[in-house]
């Protein structure tokens, strides 16, 4: 109230002020020279400056006004734009570490059927006994990170990402056996990522690429499993719904070196992400499968909620049935109940 009425005194000073040269200025017309004239006139009928900008912060301070004279708020980017820098209006500099897959700890997992004699195609990375003392609960835990390294290649707008992804599971409630990481899988990965702006059905298709992955536990034989793809990337979103279809192409090895044959009729050769937010919670469907038919056709489905705890903090339950939870399971197909907390979801 106070700002309001030193507002609205000095434009009634100013206006005053105005009237009064005004007044003392009813001679215009008997002046020769046509530029005096002139500015005679706009001494008479032009508003001060001053005057003006009074009169426009008085109008925004009034009620019911500030509505009209506030300048339009640009629409916020998309999550899609921003965590893949796809508008000018997002980017971030090179080399800064930013979120990548979801980052969580489930506390305590359980599954049906723990795989206590891995087994492989390949008879070398086949056990030939059962492990001891493995439990049906343990933890599990992610780690996920990217970061551009290149932006506008090839003079476009397409960015070159790096990435990298690890996740455990821990036999933490298996004392007998001094609690060991039954399995640990290491994903490195490079990613050329490109804008789109087609629209079809609702969606708005925000991004496509194309990258190269390794993925391996990092043991050595019986145990050892890893395989390289060249992974394509869609991405699409419609109001709080974001779609990823990523389909992949594995790069061949020779058979003596190959860890896991037929790994891509287990963990398959195509995933669907879709995760929808309904206001702080995330639910998210992954699926997996190996397009194929018959005896070939498998795969997996995952389901994941987060739940709003504080800030950026999340309570996490996590569902998973299918083959390929992990690299040492890649054939092996089990029901998995996981609960937790989580920090970035998709």
């Amino acid at each position: 109230m106070p700002n309001k009425i030193i507002l609205a005194l000095s434009g009634l000073a100013l206006a005053v002020s105005a009237s009064i040269s005004r007044a003392e200025s009813t001679d215009c017309p008997d002046i020769a020279d046509d530029a005096q004239r002139l500015a005679c006139y706009d001494r008479q009928f032009r508003s001060p400056p001053a005057a003006a900008a009074v009169a426009t912060a008085s109008a925004a301070s009034a009620p019911g006004r500030s509505a009209d004279l506030k300048p339009p708020v640009a629409a916020s980017a998309s999550k899609m734009s921003e965590d893949w820098d796809l508008s000018p209006d997002n980017t971030h500099s090179t080399f800064e570490i930013r979120k990548y897959k979801p980052v969580y700890i489930l506390l305590g997992t359980h599954t049906n059927d723990i795989n206590r004699q891995p087994q492989s195609a390949n008879p070398t990375n086949s056990v030939g006994s059962p492990l001891p003392g493995l439990l049906s609960n343990e933890a599990q835990f992610q780690l996920s990170f990217k970061t551009k390294v290149w932006e506008n290649v090839f003079g476009s707008r397409g960015n070159l990402w790096v990435g990298y992804t690890q996740s455990s599971r821990w036999q933490v409630y298996s004392g007998g056996i001094s609690r060991p990481f039954r399995e640990t899988n290491y994903e490195p990965e490079a990613m050329l990522m490109f804008p789109t702006t087609s629209s079809f059905a609702g969606w708005d298709w925000r991004v496509a690429g194309i990258g190269i992955n390794h993925q391996s536990n990092g043991r050595a034989n019986p145990l050892s499993r890893s395989w390289n793809r060249i992974i394509g990337h869609l991405g699409a979103e419609r109001g709080d719904t974001s779609l990823q279809i990523r389909p992949w192409i594995r790069i061949k090895e020779h058979a003596e070196d190959d860890n896991n044959p037929g790994i891509e009729n287990y963990v398959g050769r195509a995933e669907v992400i879709v995760a929808q937010r309904l206001g702080e919670h995330v639910l998210s469907l992954q699926g997996r499968h190996s397009l194929r038919f018959g005896e070939n056709s498998r795969g997996s489905v995952k389901l994941d909620w987060a739940i709003p705890i504080s800030g950026h903090l999340k309570g996490h339950l996590s569902v998973f049935s299918g083959y390929g939870e992990s690299m040492i399971d890649y054939n092996h197909r089990q029901t998995m109940f996981g609960a937790g907390i989580s920090l970035v979801e998709w």
